[in-house]
This record gives C-alpha cells, structure tokens and sequence, in this order.
C-alpha cells in the first residue's frame, strides 16, 4: 500500500544542503527496496511529498524516521496519509512509467 508523506523542512538551506547527499542515498536504497513510489522536494522551499510502499501508516512512519532529514532535524512535521494512485500521465513526469 502507498502513503504520502507531505513534509515541511527548515529554512536552513545550508544545513539541507548538508545533509541531502546522505538523504539522496537513503532515497535511493529505498527505491532499490522497493519501499519508494515516488519522490521530489516542492518548489517553492516547503518541503517535498514522498510516497512510500508500506503495510502499515506505522511502518511508513518508521521508513521517514530514518532518513537522514530526519535524523539531522531538516523535517519540521509532516503528514502521513494513505494514497491510491488511479491515474499519471508519463509525458508529465519524464522518466517515470505510466
């Protein structure tokens, strides 16, 4: 099952900065996992959305808590929702299947 995680950051972005290559890393050994849908900051500074493959809201819960952004203090709060994906438009997302 799929849950959004839609995450505020600091407005540090010395410290992201910092810290993102580890969090990069972390992001990339979840999708190798098969625990990462989809992921990417906003733009406007916010934050980002990751969507994570879990059993449970609590086992997503445990994958963000141990991101580094996490751990390093980069994520402000967050929210944890169930999604279902019906529909995405690959045009619209290069490089991501339909």
């Amino acid at each position: 099952m799929k849950f959004a995680a839609l995450i505020e950051y600091i407005s540090d972005k010395e410290k992201i900065g910092t810290i993102r290559p580890a969090h990069r890393a972390y992001l990339t050994k979840l999708l190798g996992e098969g625990k990462l849908a989809i992921s990417g900051p906003f733009t406007d500074d916010y934050g980002a959305m990751i969507v994570y493959e879990a059993a449970s809201a609590e086992e997503a819960l445990t994958i963000l808590q141990g991101d580094p952004f996490h751990a390093g203090g980069v994520f402000v709060r967050w929210t944890i929702r169930p999604w279902n994906p019906v529909m995405a438009n690959s045009d619209l997302l290069p490089g991501f299947p339909g």
